[in-house]
């Protein structure tokens, strides 16, 4: 198990995504692109849905308009905050173009908190920006409004709040009613998180979704294969199953957040 250390001040709290793998065919996949060692997509949005599949249409200014243009880059290999790769290159279908820093601190509910402050400081909804540690001590971003100010504030906060503080501060969902920016999350020490980044659906009511995580050590933020799907596929179909399976853990299908 990793440990997350936070220096200059900040007290030493361990923070880790537990390994929960496992294997559990879907009863119907979806047709999928076939992953290759370059991403050719320059955003979450222009992923190619399956063959009768329209994506789902976000209202302008929304959590899940902006997470659809969260850009990508062209290197899907995933690196770790100290430069180095990561062991398990088979994971992601692709990786976020955003910093994941030089410490051990933007893991796994790390980077949901960061999309989630990136959205609101874009949206200059700053007084929104605020999460709460395990305590019930709540860390709001406060003036100045700059980006110097949130790259300093973040850090703090991923240091003081991780998976169990964050399932606290979410509020319970359903598979049924899944949105964008939805997060499937065991809070705990350890604990994990994962995000929906984009959702589709066809004229017979079947509904796709995207995921996205960090993990352990701290590392870039990457769209994640369907492990249980068509090869390479990043589309998880929304089913009633016990479990959804991501490739490095298990989620049960109660475990669903929303902001």
């Amino acid at each position: 198990m990793y440990t997350k250390t936070i220096v200059a001040g900040l007290s030493l709290l361990l923070i880790a995504c537990e390994t929960n793998s496992g294997t559990h065919p879907i009863a119907k996949t979806v047709a999928g692109i076939k992953s290759e060692t370059s991403n050719p997509f320059a955003r979450i949005e222009a992923i190619p849905v399956p063959a009768g599949f329209q994506r789902v249409k976000t209202e302008p200014g929304s959590f899940g308009a902006y997470l659809q243009k969260v850009s990508l880059k062209k290197d899907k290999t995933v690196y770790l905050f100290n430069g180095n790769r990561k062991n398990n290159q088979s994971a992601q279908f692709a990786v976020l173009d955003i910093s994941t820093g030089d410490k051990d601190l933007q893991q796994c509910a790390d980077a949901v908190m960061r999309l989630r402050s990136e959205y609101l400081f874009a949206t200059q909804q700053f007084s929104r920006i605020a999460f709460t540690d395990n305590e019930g001590k709540v860390y709001q971003f406060t003036a100045p409004y700059t980006r110097e100010h949130l790259q300093r504030y973040l850090p703090t906060v991923f240091g003081m709040c991780g998976s169990a503080s964050l399932a606290k501060q979410l509020k319970r969902s359903s598979l049924q009613q899944m949105a964008i920016g939805d997060v499937l999350i065991r809070g705990g020490f350890p604990g994990h998180a994962v995000i929906v980044m984009d959702m589709a659906t066809n004229a017979s009511g079947e509904t796709i979704y995207l995921l996205a995580q960090s993990y352990m050590p701290a590392q870039d933020i990457q769209v994640l294969v369907n492990p249980n799907g068509e090869e390479g596929s990043p589309w998880y179909q929304l089913n009633d199953d016990e479990k959804i399976h991501t490739p490095e853990y298990v989620f049960g299908k109660n475990e669903l957040r929303t902001w």
